[in-house]
């Protein structure tokens, strides 16, 4: 794994509410004269936001190169922006997560040995799956959608008790590859549902969604951009396709769905962290699940996993007005969160993206939203800040541990009232 970076500073940024307005992935400076300043995001000065601005007043997180460093305090004193620094050396946070991912290293035997808190590598987790699905031949299956724009397979699990074309509920993790307490959360889980005591037979709420519904599970939706994190860069974000015209790589896999696409809350530059690709559904790792979700037919849920900053979110995201289903939906995410925060006291916000975070459009469960999927969400996970997405191995099991009375009460719900 080769994942040498130049010494990193790591920045949590927070807006003079006289001096800055904020704007889609930038920063911009107005003057007494009113005039526009630099970015913090323009090529000079290189920055990574982790987390983007959302409005006047809020933090923002970003990874900054050492060669930078000067140049960036300098504006932001220049511009008297406070800001507080929340990891030192991000290198030396890669080093540990290589250090611990190490030692837990060795191809399991079997599901009863298999590391839930550890990250783990593509090979590893399609590994992992194959021993599930042979240890519960009767409950759960695998699926093969398509393929990633390198060719690698798009692998679906599925939980069900038998029939064909079921009410069906979809989850997917890791869609921003970089993101890993989504794949390991996925991980924990799959396997819940399967081994006591949270398993069907023996939780009643599982085997009574898993009775009447199925359930889809793609826990590596991006494993072209998943693999590179490993190999070469662990802050990639995007695909790994190719753009025409350009040296930059890749596509933001949550701005490409045809919801609202190609507007502000996204990027046409393709060296953006959130391009939004030249055309809807251009991603082979989104074109495989809209096809799925078109021919099935009949998903009643639609639930994306992402990190970081602790919120649970509904539709909309790429337009301010209220989904028709605004206040059940903000209902159910109130209860979510309140049996989330019951496990460890982890607070969550809620409500719709574009109130609760920021305009994006492009996104997934804006598209399944629109295309009659009901009961659509967005989690972000732990944290909201201090490690942001190399959260320590340690938090994975507290994490999905807290996360998954939240995806019961969602999936109870659905069950319970079907359309």
């Amino acid at each position: 794994m080769s994942q040498n970076l130049p010494k990193d500073h790591f920045r949590s940024l927070m807006g003079d509410l006289q001096a800055l307005s904020w704007s889609w992935g930038a920063q911009w400076m107005s003057s007494s004269t009113g005039g526009r300043g630099q970015t913090l995001s323009s090529p000079s000065h290189q920055v990574d936001f982790w987390r983007h601005p959302t409005r006047p007043g809020h933090p923002a997180d970003l990874r900054v190169p050492f060669h930078s460093l000067q140049a960036v305090k300098i504006f932001l004193e220049s511009n008297r922006i406070s800001y507080s620094i929340m990891i030192e050396d991000v290198q030396e946070l890669l080093d540990e997560e290589k250090k611990t991912m190490m030692k837990s290293r060795r191809m399991e035997r079997s599901t009863s040995t298999f590391d839930f808190a550890s990250y783990h590598t593509l090979d590893e987790i399609y590994n992992w799956m194959d021993m599930l699905v042979d240890d519960h031949p009767s409950l759960v299956s695998k699926i093969q959608i398509g393929q990633s724009y390198e060719n690698r397979p798009l692998y679906v699990l599925k939980f069900s008790t038998g029939g064909s074309k079921r009410p069906a509920i979809w989850l997917d993790t890791g869609i921003h590859s970089r993101e890993w307490i989504t794949q390991a959360t996925g991980i924990w889980t799959a396997n819940k549902v399967t081994t006591c005591p949270g398993n069907y037979g023996r939780d009643p709420s599982v085997t009574a969604i898993l009775d009447s519904m199925d359930i889809f599970f793609e826990i590596v939706t991006n494993p072209d951009g998943f693999a590179f994190t490993h190999s070469s860069n662990r802050m990639w974000r995007k695909t790994r396709s190719i753009n025409t015209g350009s040296s930059c790589v890749g596509v933001d896999p949550n701005r490409n769905w045809d919801a609202g696409f190609g507007g502000s809350g996204s990027s046409s530059n393709p060296c953006s962290e959130t391009y939004h690709g030249p055309y809807p559904h251009s991603e082979r790792e989104v074109k495989a699940i809209v096809d799925f979700i078109r021919s099935h037919g009949n998903v009643k849920s639609v639930i994306s996993i992402h990190s970081y900053s602790q919120m649970l979110m509904f539709p909309y995201g790429y337009k301010t007005a209220p989904a028709p289903d605004h206040q059940e939906l903000n209902e159910l995410a109130k209860k979510a969160v309140s049996d989330l925060a019951a496990v460890y006291g982890t607070k969550y916000t809620y409500g719709s993206i574009v109130d609760t975070i920021y305009k994006a459009d492009g996104t997934t469960i804006d598209w399944a939203y629109d295309n009659g999927v009901k009961y659509s969400f967005t989690f972000e996970l732990r944290d909201t800040g201090r490690y942001g997405f190399l959260l320590p191995s340690t938090q994975i099991i507290p994490t999905a541990t807290e996360t998954w009375p939240a995806l019961l009460d969602i999936m109870a719900y659905v069950l319970e009232h079907p359309y």
